[in-house]
């Protein structure tokens, strides 16, 4: 079994650099995060391969390209003259990479997960990788987290068959909420708040578990 080390996250930016992703910050927070350590043992070998795994659950870790796309979307520059987003909030911890890579881009992540050991398990890898600017909540994904909002950015990593209206409300005016959406088939969708308005874009098709509602594990 190959053994990860610190040049294999390296390996995995140039390659996802390779396959399109532009950002710097984002390909440099993809080489410095270990994707290992948020995987079962057994599965570490196929750590840095671009392909989602399983955490138990009925769960998985998101594909980096995946990831990286999204965390992209949130970077991209917006309309706003002088304005840089920090407060993210995330829904779905699942092993916490994702959130790894959100903290090493963003001063402030708040965080949900429904599932209680997925998210005792990715504060223990945050904790390990030193990043204490992190927020979690064990509660539903479709409600947000309405008593820190609003949010510069909101990130979902897992699939509703349409939006929670809950999380178009708690985004800040010229805030961005990238969100995958549909059952069958899905497409990762961008909206970004003026006021009172939300815009929407399309971005690619993309493959996620569902956003369970209500139901808390």
């Amino acid at each position: 079994m190959a053994v990860a080390t610190p040049r294999s996250a390296a390996l995995l930016a140039q390659k996802l650099q390779q396959d399109g992703i532009r950002n710097a910050k984002v390909l440099d927070a993809i080489a410095q995060i270990p994707r290992h350590l948020f995987v079962e043992l057994v599965l570490a070998h196929k750590a840095y391969e671009n392909t989602a795994l399983p955490i138990g659950q009925g769960q998985t870790i998101s594909q980096p390209y995946i990831v990286a796309r999204m965390t992209e979307l949130l970077l991209e520059p917006l309309d706003i003259e002088g304005w840089k987003p920090q407060k993210v909030l995330e829904i779905g911890t699942g092993s916490g990479y994702q959130t790894a890579i959100l903290a090493r881009l963003f001063s402030q992540i708040c965080t949900v997960e429904r599932i209680k050991t997925l998210q005792f398990q990715a504060k223990r890898r945050l904790q390990q990788l030193d990043l204490h600017n992190v927020s979690m909540k064990h509660g539903d994904g479709w409600l947000g987290w309405a008593t820190k909002a609003p949010f510069d950015c909101i990130i979902v990593t897992a699939a509703p068959t349409q939006v929670p209206e809950a999380l178009l409300q708690q985004l800040a005016d010229g805030g961005r909420l990238v969100i995958p959406v549909g059952s069958q088939e899905q497409v990762l969708r961008v909206y970004t708040r003026n006021g009172e308005e939300f815009s929407q874009k399309d971005v690619e098709a993309v493959r996620f578990v569902p956003l369970v509602p209500g139901e808390l594990a």
